[in-house]
């Protein structure tokens, strides 16, 4: 399972990087303009040079309306400006075939510039409070528009999570139709170390994280505490030793 952090601008991503060992990809938001609020180009930029180079860096382009040109546009901008996994909230998308139309249009524009840059086509666990597509759509939205990950985070950032509104069953049938057609599977919203056991459980490949690695649990006010990175990391690989003597070997 791999670890994604989110870093509000610069400063909190040169914090990541003293905990650089801990994380695996280095996720550029801004979260006062949403649960996928986009950063601006020059904030990528600046990260993408700040961090280690062997870090891929990760770019949210906005929880997004039912627009596929502007969407694209958006998309091409934070992969020309450094970001080698484009992340789309399937925000203002009704239906399944409105999100495969925005997330086609966003592959052809990432992949056109960058072939090796991975599109995440990201739904949420609380569309029914919002009235977006049903998460266990997105799956097919990734598979069908050719993107490379399906992803679940929360859209109202209230103090509810992921579980709160998709129980684990229905999470590791999210990972179940995501594996089916050969994509990576991430999960967010609020997680805490407490949910690693069940992330683990049902095969998460990419687990996102900000208010848990933050100064007192707050996502806004808080900032990225390296050492808080660095305990987040300890627990999950604690999971997957557990998990993986567990297992039964394969005959």
């Amino acid at each position: 399972m791999l670890l994604l952090i989110s870093p509000d601008g610069v400063e909190e991503a040169l914090d990541c990087a003293k905990a650089a060992e801990h994380l695996d990809i280095i996720d550029v938001k801004k979260p006062d303009e949403g649960s996928l609020g986009a950063n601006f180009p020059w904030v990528i930029r600046e990260i993408r040079e700040a961090v280690p180079a062997d870090k891929p860096v990760s770019a949210t382009v906005g929880d997004v309306p039912y627009k596929p040109g502007t969407v694209a546009q958006a998309a091409l901008g934070a992969v020309v400006s450094g970001a080698g996994y484009i992340k789309v909230g399937l925000y203002g998308c009704t239906t399944p075939d409105q999100g495969i139309e925005v997330m086609r249009a966003v592959v052809r524009a990432v992949k056109e510039h960058n072939p090796d840059a991975l599109v995440v086509a990201s739904g949420y666990a609380d569309a029914h409070r919002i009235g977006c597509v049903n998460p266990l759509a997105v799956p097919d939205i990734a598979a069908r528009s050719g993107a490379d990950a399906a992803m679940l985070d929360t859209a109202v950032k209230d103090g509810t999570r992921l579980f709160d509104h998709v129980p684990p069953d229905m999470c590791a049938e999210f990972v179940r139709l995501t594996h089916a057609s050969g994509r990576l599977a991430a999960l967010a919203g609020s997680v805490r170390q407490d949910d690693l056991a069940e992330l683990t459980r049902i095969g998460t490949d990419i687990v996102g994280v900000r208010g848990a690695v933050c100064e007192g649990g707050d996502r806004n006010a808080g900032r990225i505490q390296p050492h808080l990175v660095a305990a987040f990391r300890a627990e999950m690989d604690r999971h997957h030793r557990k998990h993986t003597v567990s297992v039964p070997a394969a005959r």
